[in-house]
Formats: C-alpha cells, sequence, structure tokens
C-alpha cells in the first residue's frame, strides 16, 4: 500500500485487546462469499471452506462455519483449546517438539490437539466442557451473520489479514511482547511480571501521555510492568473512565484498554460468551466516534494469541529475537505465533481496506503497534524486535475524515445458551489476584488464601476489587 502522511493527523491510538481467537475462527469466513476479495478489490487470505484437518483416524474434517442459530454457538468450540507453547507445536506440526525454525508448519493437528486437550480436561473438575463438544469443534469458524459487529468493523475499516501473534504461545509472553516488546525469555504464563521497559515508561519519559484502563477493575496490566508505578504522565482507570475521556475529547495519547477478565466477563476467551466480546467492541468504537476527538484517533482491535483455535495459514520464521534472554523451552524468538484477528479503525481508512505489507517484507505482528506509535511521536526502540517490526500508518489514506457509523443498524447478538463456566475463576482472574496478593508485606496474611478453597469467579472478582487500591 502507498505510502501516506496520515499518520500525521493522529493524537490518539487506543488498542483494545482480546483474549485468544485465531484470524480464521474469527474472519476466515469474512469474504468467502466473494470469493475472498474485498469490496474495494483487494485480495483477503480467508477461507473457501475448503480447508480440513485430520482427525485421530485420519480421516479429513473440513472447517465449517458456526452461524449464529447454533447450539451453544457463542461458547464454540465448547472448552478452552490447548494454548502453551507445546500445544501450539502440536496443533503447527503435529509433535509437541518444534523442528527448526524455519521449517514451515504443516497447520494439520488442531484437531488431534484438542481431542487431547479434552481427554485430560474430562478428568479435572476444574474445566468446563459443554455437552456434546468434541474435537471436530475446533474447525469450526464464525460466520459475519454470528459476529456482526466485528465483521462490520473489518469490513467498514481495514483488517490485517496476515497479523501474527509475536510468539507461538499463551498470554502473558504474547501480552509482554504488545506492550514492551519482549518477554524476557518466557514462554507460558507462570512468569506474570516484566522487568523490562514498557512502552508506558517510553512514552512518559518523552512527555506523552499514556493509559491503562480495566473494565470494571484495576487493569492487570498495571501489575505486570514495573515500570508502569513510575512512569510519568499515566492514568490508570476502568472502561467508564475511557468513555468519560473520549467524550471529553481528553484521552491520554496511547490508550490501553483490556476487558472483564472473569468467566462471565468480555474477554471472548474459549470457552466463554463471544457476544458479550461484541458488546465491547461496539462500545468502545461507538465512544471514540462519537468523541471530539474522531477524527484524530486510530483505534485497533486485536487478540493477544489464537488460544488453539484453528487457522491455516502457516506462521512465518525470520523473527528477530528481541534481546539476548534464554529462551524457555529452547525457543529461539525466530518464529512468529499463529495469526490473529485485527482491525485497524480511523476516519481516514477507506472502508474495505485489507491491509498487509508488501510480500517478503518483516509480517505484522503484536510490536507493529509499538513501531508506529515510536514513529508517531519520534521514539526510539524498546528491543531488536520492535526496531524491526514495521509499523502501519500508511493505512490512512484519506485526507478528509469520514463521518459515516460503519455499525449503524447493526443488532449486537445475545447468546441464548447459559454460561456453563459462569462460577468457575479465570485463568486471568487468578493471574490478577496473585500479583495483587503479592502487594501486601511479606507475611501478612490476607484472604487471597481463602480463594483457592472458595474457588469461585466473584470470590476472585471481590477480591480484585477490595484490593485494587491497597499500597505499601
Amino acid at each position: 500500500m502507498a505510502n501516506g502522511n496520515g499518520l500525521s493527523s493522529v493524537q490518539h491510538v487506543v488498542v483494545l485487546m482480546l483474549e485468544n481467537r485465531s484470524f480464521d475462527h474469527m474472519l476466515g469466513f469474512l469474504y468467502t462469499s466473494s470469493g475472498n476479495v474485498s469490496p474495494s478489490g483487494q485480495p483477503y487470505d480467508g477461507l473457501t471452506g475448503t480447508e480440513s484437518n485430520p482427525d485421530s483416524t485420519g480421516q479429513p474434517v473440513t472447517v465449517f462455519g458456526i452461524q449464529p442459530g447454533a447450539q451453544n454457538a457463542y461458547y464454540m468450540p465448547g472448552a478452552d483449546p490447548g494454548e502453551g507453547y507445546m500445544a501450539t507445536n502440536d496443533q503447527l506440526f503435529g509433535s509437541i517438539d518444534a523442528p527448526a525454525s524455519s521449517t514451515p508448519p504443516a497447520m494439520q493437528g488442531f484437531i488431534t490437539d484438542f481431542a487431547y486437550t479434552l481427554g485430560w480436561q474430562s478428568n479435572d473438575s476444574g474445566w468446563t466442557i459443554l455437552p456434546g463438544t468434541t474435537a471436530n469443534d475446533i474447525m469450526g469458524c464464525f460466520t459475519p451473520e454470528a459476529l456482526p459487529v466485528l465483521s462490520a468493523l473489518a469490513e467498514g475499516y481495514a483488517v490485517c489479514d496476515q497479523w501474527f501473534s509475536s510468539l507461538p504461545t499463551e498470554t502473558m509472553p504474547n501480552r509482554a511482547f504488545a506492550l514492551a516488546a519482549t518477554s524476557q525469555g518466557h514462554m507460558d504464563d507462570k512468569t506474570r511480571t516484566f522487568t523490562s521497559p514498557s512502552i508506558f515508561g517510553l512514552l512518559g519519559a518523552h512527555g506523552v501521555s499514556w493509559g491503562i484502563y480495566g473494565y470494571d477493575a484495576e487493569p492487570l496490566t498495571k501489575s505486570t510492568f514495573t515500570d508502569v508505578s513510575g512512569a510519568p504522565g499515566g492514568t490508570i482507570g476502568q472502561f467508564a473512565d475511557f468513555t468519560a475521556a473520549a467524550a471529553a475529547g481528553s484521552l491520554p495519547g496511547f490508550c490501553f484498554l483490556e476487558p472483564d477478565w472473569s468467566s462471565t466477563g468480555n474477554s471472548q476467551h474459549p470457552a466463554y460468551d463471544v457476544a458479550l466480546g461484541e458488546q465491547l467492541m461496539h462500545d468502545v468504537y461507538e465512544a471514540v466516534r462519537n468523541g471530539p476527538g474522531w477524527p484524530q484517533t486510530l483505534l485497533v482491535i486485536t487478540y493477544d494469541e489464537h488460544g488453539g483455535c484453528f487457522d491455516h495459514v502457516p506462521p512465518p520464521s525470520g523473527a528477530v529475537p528481541p534481546d539476548n534472554s534464554a529462551g524457555e523451552f529452547g525457543f529461539d524468538f525466530t518464529r512468529f505465533g499463529v495469526r490473529v484477528p485485527t482491525v485497524l479503525i480511523s476516519p481516514l481508512i477507506a472502508p474495505g481496506t485489507v491491509y498487509r505489507v508488501p510480500a517478503g517484507s518483516m509480517p505484522l505482528d503484536h510490536t507493529s503497534t509499538l513501531k508506529t506509535v515510536q514513529q508517531l511521536w519520534g521514539l526510539p526502540a524498546l528491543t531488536a524486535r520492535d526496531a524491526a517490526a514495521p509499523g502501519f500508518g500508511d493505512v490512512l489514506t484519506l485526507s478528509v475524515p469520514r463521518t459515516d457509523d460503519v455499525l449503524a443498524g447493526v443488532a449486537i447478538p445475545v447468546a441464548t445458551a447459559p454460561n456453563l463456566a459462569a462460577t468457575s475463576p479465570s485463568h486471568l482472574q487468578e493471574v490478577q489476584a496473585d500479583l495483587i496478593s503479592r502487594r501486601f508485606p511479606a507475611g501478612q496474611h490476607d484472604d487471597a488464601n481463602a480463594l483457592g478453597s472458595e474457588n469461585t469467579s466473584d470470590a476472585y472478582a471481590s477480591y480484585i476489587s477490595r484490593h485494587s487500591d491497597f499500597r505499601l
């Protein structure tokens, strides 16, 4: 795409990062009916409907569309697939042990890995599996009719069909790359805090305002990066604070939004209610679109990692290691993770855009947002990874801001089936409660000790809420 000067018009970059869904799973069918060509005539790397994976007997199972009226549609794939490094290897290569980084993944292990996951989860009462769920359900991908909000935003602005998660593993390392361009060698969620410089510290040091917003509680990100507490120019708030700032035209330069992490929340983590995430995307979009700063705002909606959901595009090799950190599991940080849905939204973006970098270029990944922010405000890179990443400012090709509302008339879906995981704490609730409990002085006991025995989502939410403002 030709280079434009639209980035110079941007004053606010807003990022909403959701949870654990692959590109094909959410947007693969977006343009299938038009031969995978967008309304503007651009090619789109989506599903044809013939993609398949072998089951345990070797028989191919074809990808299928999740329709809005299907039973449990918004809780698909019916359980939480494997998402760690070894599970991702199994999905991509058919083995938990990855071959050389330059080996192209066959992308043929999604069903067999989900079958393995369903097997051990069925023997553990801590996991929820919807009745009737089978390993073949991992081949289900939402139709545009099932996700009208995400689909309308993707079609109405720009969809990135070659945006990869930064690492072939789970949440915390990918969120670390999204905000610090490194996970300091870590490849799983056991490490929950990072001491490397983050984008918040970088912005603060250069006089650019920033904000981190949880949904209805303190944001997890506040406790994830150790430089946040000392970074100047920052705002820590909740979604209501974000919407108020958007309405007042006082948004910080860079805003990072988190969903509600609970099992009844809007994170879209499998197998929680995807429809609630549709409502969240709608609310974020309308908040910025109706504010006076809309003409100067670039909104990015993305997902931290694929969460074990099917995608047909092999992640590329050739990633630049961020630093000299020795990678866990022997990983060398030269391979990207699985494709994730990413939509770029601005009144300076032409409708029907499919945004990708030229063939042969370093692909888009989470550090591309860091690069774009750095290009906007003339900031240095945090690591070698974001230094090598492409920015996406040239997606802003219009000289006159659009005034249309692409969600006008769009009906937000509502799940009709009950959420069978509603009482169980989510993994990230457990992570956040653990991080908050560490604020207490050594040896001081608090009611975090009771959470393990009570073990409900409400108990964790209450604990996080009560101690959100605790300071040593």
